[in-house]
């Protein structure tokens, strides 16, 4: 029946999943490094430079380390501290230079603990861009000043206690940020963690040899054995199993494999053994392309963390100009005292807000980890940042809202004949050709589970159709034409089913015998079942949706209405999708494509967000700034309730980082003075944890988002 469908117009497109070659070092063993403390991270604890990638972890381990120390010389400074004394009514043993055991563990605080500090915040001050490190550094550094100085003019009345407790609860919460970075960043170590060591090669006479994953080769046939993990990409050449994919997609169900089927490194087998040609190893794995996008979309600024950026650096100004006004106004008021310089001193040892440094980071590195767990790469944290504003959704049809090949949608027969028994005739018809129809008819009788009738003189009619013997009868297969070869005019149910399926621009096959037609299939190219979740899900949230694609108006027209689609742009060459984008942004619509990565790669470019669909392999896209790797429309979802919820944390983190300083700045000026209420720098110091501590909670509250039910 090979050329009985000519006359059905159908644009194929073959989903093949590629891998990508792009051949940039991996950093295994180093966290992401997220922007918040740029500074930070670029020195480790002897103050050498470390470059874009820092190892948080060494980083965690010196500030849990030298908070730990650091606490335990607090006690004794919070001991013979004078006020503390007074507030909690004990009294330590008086002895020549009792005085001065306090100041003396404060100062080897302020060494020990407060250094880093010091260290990190010269590159700051060196790219004259104060940030969180120089803020922190002014307050230990004035507050340390300003305690060695009351020491000799006002002995008791100096900031030591305050001082330690300031450096302890800064070392914390930079642990504390450190430790919830490398968590939100653990993505990467256990995507590591899934490529086994060891692979099983087959040797030429078939005897299989263990060897180092790192000793594979592109095209090694290697074994994989029931239950093992895939140790590199390729294609199975002999073996049927299910592979569970889902640390690579997000998808719980294992997926079926077959010989000529794709596997990624990785994923785990399922009962079957299979024999695998390999593809790609090393660095040019999915899964090492996949972490390198974790990796670049964790380092990549996003517009609110520049935005937090750019407040800590306010904030350092701003605590400057608070306390020049602080003090020309005390002084004004009580005139030159030692109280006045104590006003000063608290502005600036509280204004530096830990939880302004945490706010985005901590959203950044949980979100981005999330969006790879549930199959959505993020090549540009802009594009997902900018995905809560998009409110039209364009997507290329065949392969994205369909299946990408012909498909049974409907059938009917004649009377006398029932579906089972006409589905295996024409199994037994079609059993042979390459044809997509004859596939599509196939896949429905193997789908029904239905076993091929037995013929016989099986003959091919140029153009027409397919003839055989069934039965003692002939029999045929084929489409419009072989009815006009046969005279055969249609009526009844068959004549009902046809007028349907011809409003619906769907291709129609024929059953012929005892010269008339007895069973019809309509075939289409499938529409996926997640396509009309997806587009009612993208209505409820306020997304226009929009369809390209090069068919006929008719067929294009008639997805559209099945789906609920706004818009429609038909017999579209590729070349020109992308003038179809600008025209929708030209209307002042922000736009995103979904399309193939490779074949719409200007129109995904064109478009305010590129999504590349079902070619989650393929990281060396450049046209689109996320990528997903199944091609499921339903994954376009999650991309804008990942936005919206991302957003939404880093929001809120910024207000309660912000609102600290404004509640805790004008209090430790000493505006509340007139009323007996005055912030001490310790008690600031308490809040400001506090405030970090919120921070770092509300932060980790983005995992809970269900973005699959949301």
């Amino acid at each position: 029946m090979q050329d009985t469908h000519d006359e059905h117009h159908h644009h194929e497109q073959t989903m093949t999943m590629h891998e990508g070659h792009d051949h940039e070092h991996m950093h295994h063993d180093h966290a992401p490094a997220t922007e918040s403390h740029e500074s930070s991270r670029t020195m480790e604890h002897g103050g050498h430079g470390h470059g874009a990638h820092v190892d948080h972890s060494g980083h965690e381990q010196m500030f849990r380390r030298r908070f730990w120390v650091s606490l335990v010389l607090t006690i004794p400074v919070l001991l013979f501290s004078p006020m503390i004394q007074e507030w909690f009514g004990f009294s330590m043993p008086q002895f020549t230079g009792s005085t001065l055991i306090g100041p003396a563990f404060a100062i080897a605080i302020f060494i020990y603990g407060g250094l880093p500090f010091l260290q990190m915040a010269v590159p700051e001050i060196q790219n004259r861009k104060p940030g969180m490190m120089l803020l922190i550094s002014l307050a230990i550094t004035v507050a340390f000043v300003y305690s060695l100085f009351a020491l000799v003019a006002v002995p008791g009345s100096g900031f030591f206690w305050e001082m330690a407790t300031l450096i302890d609860i800064m070392l914390l919460g930079h642990w504390m940020e450190m430790r919830s970075v490398r968590q939100a960043s653990g993505a990467l170590n256990e995507l590591a963690k899934l490529m086994p060591d060891v692979a099983e090669r087959i040797q030429p006479d078939g005897r299989t040899e263990t060897v180092s994953v790192t000793d594979l080769h592109t095209d090694d046939l290697i074994l994989v054995r029931p239950g093992a993990s895939v140790p590199a990409d390729g294609e199975i050449e002999e073996g049927h199993s299910e592979v569970n994919e889902a640390m690579i997609t997000g998808e719980s169900k294992p997926v079926s494999k077959e010989p000529g089927s794709k596997v990624i490194g990785g994923t785990i087998n399922g009962d079957g053994s299979l024999r695998v040609r390999i593809t790609a190893t090393g660095d040019e794995t999915a899964l090492a392309g996949i972490m390198r996008l974790v990796q670049e979309a964790q380092n990549s600024k996003s517009n609110t963390q520049i935005l937090a950026d750019r407040a800590a650096g306010w904030l350092f100004y701003v605590a400057l100009a608070v306390a020049a006004v602080t003090a020309v106004l005390w002084i004004a008021a009580t005139g030159l005292q030692l109280d006045v310089l104590e006003r000063v001193v608290t502005v600036l040892v509280i204004a530096c807000p830990h939880a302004l440094g945490l706010a985005i980071p901590l959203v950044v590195a949980i979100s981005t980890s999330m969006g790879a767990r549930n199959g959505i790469l993020v090549r540009d944290r802009l594009a997902l940042e900018a995905a809560r504003e998009i409110n039209t959704i364009v997507f290329d049809k065949t392969g994205t809202l369909t299946e990408g090949h012909f498909g049974v949608v409907d059938m009917a027969t004649s009377a006398g004949w029932d579906k089972q028994r006409a589905l295996a005739l024409a199994l037994a018809i079609e059993g042979d050709s390459e044809h997509p129809i004859a596939r599509g008819i196939r896949e429905k009788a193997e789908a029904s589970k239905v076993k091929p009738a037995n013929i016989g003189d099986f003959e091919a009619i140029k153009g027409r159709g397919i003839k055989a013997t069934f039965e003692g009868k002939t029999v045929y297969a084929g489409g419009p034409r072989l009815l006009e070869m046969l005279s055969i005019t249609l009526s009844g149910s068959i004549a009902e089913f046809t007028e349907v399926a011809n409003e619906k621009a769907q291709s129609v096959v024929y059953l012929v015998a005892d010269g008339q037609a007895v069973a019809a299939f309509a075939l289409a190219d499938v529409v996926r079942p997640e396509s009309q979740q997806a587009i009612d899900r993208l209505h409820q949230m306020g997304v226009e949706v929009a369809m390209l694609t090069g068919d006929s108006e008719a067929v294009a027209q008639a997805v559209a209405k099945e789906l609920g689609i706004d818009t429609v742009f038909a017999q579209v060459l590729p070349e020109h999708k992308d003038q179809k984008i600008a025209e929708l942004q030209r209307q002042g619509k922000k736009v995103a494509m979904v399309g193939d990565g490779v074949n719409d790669a200007p129109a995904l470019t064109r478009a305010d967000i590129g999504i590349a669909i079902g070619s989650g392999t393929d990281v060396a896209i450049e046209s689109a700034g996320i990528i997903l790797v199944r091609s499921n429309p339903l994954d376009v979802v999650k991309i804008f309730e990942l936005s919206r919820a991302t957003y939404r944390k880093m929001i809120q983190n910024l207000i309660w980082a912000t609102g600290y300083n404004v509640i805790a700045l004008p209090l430790a000026a000493g505006i509340l003075a007139p009323v007996g209420f005055i912030l001490s720098p310790a008690v600031g110091a308490l809040f400001m944890s506090l405030s970090t501590i919120i921070v770092a909670i509300n932060a980790q509250f983005l995992r809970r988002t269900d973005l699959a039910a949301a």
